[in-house]
């Protein structure tokens, strides 16, 4: 068990109060309660990959009328202007 400095304070406390294994149960079920909860509120994060992901798509919903719309215009020109 990986202890921090506020968790051995903690765990000092509780082992002169309620003893040593109470302590440490005590302890690692506030770990394990503190960890649920923090992967509770941080799933819903993005990652690098999701980011990358929504701009490529974002680059294709872009990139894409850009040519329509050229070639449109070259058509348009063509039709109008007889180039």
């Amino acid at each position: 068990m990986a202890l921090v400095v506020s968790e051995i304070k903690l765990y000092e406390l509780l082992k002169s109060k309620i003893g040593e294994r109470e302590a440490e149960a005590f302890i690692e079920i506030l770990e394990t309660k503190v960890e649920c909860k923090l992967n509770e509120k941080t799933s819903g994060f993005a990652t690098k990959e999701d980011l990358a992901k929504m701009e490529l798509g974002l680059i294709k919903w872009i990139i894409a009328p850009v040519f329509v719309l050229y070639g449109l215009l070259m058509a348009s020109m063509k039709f109008f202007f007889h180039l």
